[in-house]
């Protein structure tokens, strides 16, 4: 147990510094910060439009958490997830860290923790500074604080889970990215609002029944959760945590007995 721990902590560690590096990190942390250049275009409408009735706490709550929820984490886990093995594969290095004496599974489990981390932490400074700024006057509200809070949680909740899923594609299906973008934008974007329990068999239904519906201004707004009818919150967590250690353990099972081969 203690080499497998020491396995994928040095996995992590050498993925987790050149991962920074990597040509597509640029490009998904300029997509990161989209809400933060949201935030500050609707924050300077507000200063220099006078009477303007944008509600900087509302635009954040249900706007930006809303792309960051339904669309950012969705595409960063799905480009890093699959890329996690298939990377190795195409570039043809996958030889070089198998023949290392590390157990398969450790690295696969090494370099999703580092993806995972990366990834909520760029979730989690953009979500930050765009919270910031749409509440530059209330930054003393310890609510809207909690609020944040909350919601950030479920994101790197979500961000872990999906991201878990998309490794476990990416471990056995060639064209994991086709399948990932139908999952995400067909499967879980519309299933979700289907009425009963068909909806408790996407991913997202277990995140949105963590958020509760906002009162702003006397109504109730609650898009978030549209037909929703959400699971308890320790049903939500104990799912999405079961479901991420399930597809991590396929991942690694796969990757251990699946042999690669590479394209000339």
């Amino acid at each position: 147990m203690t080499m497998i721990y020491a396995a994928i902590r040095s996995v992590f560690v050498f993925f987790l510094f050149i991962g920074r590096k990597a040509r597509k990190t640029r490009l998904f942390f300029l997509i990161s910060g989209l809400p933060v250049v949201a935030a500050l275009i609707i924050q300077t409408t507000r200063v220099f439009t006078a009477g303007s009735s944008v509600d900087g706490p509302a635009v954040f709550t249900v706007i930006l958490m809303a792309f960051n929820l339904q669309f950012l984490i969705l595409v960063l886990a799905l480009f890093y997830g699959t890329s996690i093995c298939s990377e190795e594969v195409e570039g043809k290095t996958l030889t070089y860290l198998t023949t290392r004496p590390l157990p398969k599974p450790a690295i696969i489990l090494g370099k999703y923790a580092a993806s995972a981390l990366f990834l909520i932490l760029m979730v989690a400074t953009s979500v930050v500074a765009a919270f910031v700024i749409l509440h530059i006057d209330r930054l003393f509200d310890a609510g809207a604080w909690l609020a944040m809070l909350r919601g950030l949680g479920v994101l790197a909740l979500g961000l872990a889970c999906y991201l878990a899923f998309f490794t476990m594609i990416g471990t056995f299906l060639k064209k994991s990215i086709l399948f990932g973008l139908f999952f995400c934008f067909g499967w879980e974007s519309v299933v979700q609002y289907f009425p009963g329990t068909t909806q408790k068999f996407t991913i997202m239904h277990y995140l949105k029944s963590l958020l509760p519906a906002v009162t702003l201004g006397g109504e109730k707004l609650s898009f978030l959760v549209f037909r929703l009818e959400p699971s308890s919150a320790a049903a939500s967590i104990t799912t999405l945590l079961v479901l991420t250690a399930v597809f991590l353990a396929l991942a690694g099972l796969i990757f251990s007995r699946k042999e690669y081969l590479f394209d000339d």
